[in-house]
């Protein structure tokens, strides 16, 4: 057997605990063929952002046009867009169909705080690149900034609810809203729920917090894993099933590893083992 094709289009981290870099690897974890294309360099470390240059969206358009033309790809996922632009131009890709099983995290800002989105972005994915996502994977955040939503009013998993309909009205397929990252936002500080909503079906998949700082990359994972599982044929809730699955033993396999000297990377490979 020959393993199946895969685009990330994102941006790179520099202490490869996020980004491209998480990408890379969840996707070989799963036996999928990873290509890439890369949309900002971060100066980054476990400790947070130190900076961000935005790649020219042309040098982008290069780089998926190397990738489509040349691979049978069979599912995709975006991360760090960075520019309106490459937002837009992402969705033009998808709009012709070139980007299937697509699946957009809506990068926006970093968990320290930095900002990872030009203004305008959060526009440009409401009406520009949501219409064509299989899947939307917004962090609690990231959700309540698309739905003009102050995160601090969402205690409960019907909010969460409310926040993935929000979204699905942008036109996307499926919404995957992630609990995990914000425990003073989440339903509760114990357990980190993900409430997938789509299809006329609403599916928790609820779990027990992991204590450890060693949580950088978790969305990046999460939402590559999905991107893998689509491409190898599964549904949407089975491919989310999978990849909660996967990052939550990625979480455990770190809980205690001392990858510099703030929030660490997650246990793609099951080193511990």
């Amino acid at each position: 057997m020959q393993p199946i094709t895969a685009l990330s289009i994102a941006g790179s981290d520099s202490g490869g605990g996020a980004g491209i870099q998480a990408d890379l690897r969840t996707f070989s974890a799963f036996g999928v063929h990873a290509t890439t294309a890369l949309t900002a360099i971060t100066a980054q470390n476990t400790l947070g952002v130190e900076g961000v240059a935005n790649i020219d969206p042309e040098i982008v358009r290069a780089q998926i046009d190397a990738v489509v033309e040349d691979f049978d790809l069979l599912s995709t996922k975006t991360g760090m867009l960075a520019l309106p632009e490459t937002v837009a131009l992402v969705a033009h890709y998808a709009s012709e169909g070139r980007l299937p099983h697509l699946v957009v995290d809506p990068v926006l800002v970093s968990t320290s705080g930095h900002l990872l989105m030009q203004v305008g972005g959060v526009e440009a994915y409401r009406d520009a690149l949501l219409p064509w996502a299989e899947v939307a994977t917004p962090n609690l955040r990231e959700a309540a900034v698309l739905c003009d939503v102050d995160v601090r009013d969402v205690h409960t998993q019907s909010d969460m609810i409310k926040l993935a309909e929000t979204i699905l009205g942008f036109g996307a397929r499926y919404v995957l809203v992630k609990g995990g990252h914000f425990a003073e936002h989440s339903v509760t500080e114990e357990r980190a729920p993900d409430i997938l909503v789509g299809n006329g079906e609403v599916v928790v998949f609820d779990a027990q917090r992991i204590a450890t700082t060693n949580d950088h990359g978790t969305g990046c994972s999460l939402s590559a894993a999905i991107a893998a599982g689509l491409g190898l044929g599964r549904s949407m809730p089975d491919a989310t099933r999978d990849a909660k699955a996967f990052v939550l033993a990625a979480l455990e396999g770190a809980r205690t590893w001392h990858l510099g000297h703030g929030r660490g990377p997650i246990d793609h490979f099951g080193w511990d083992q």
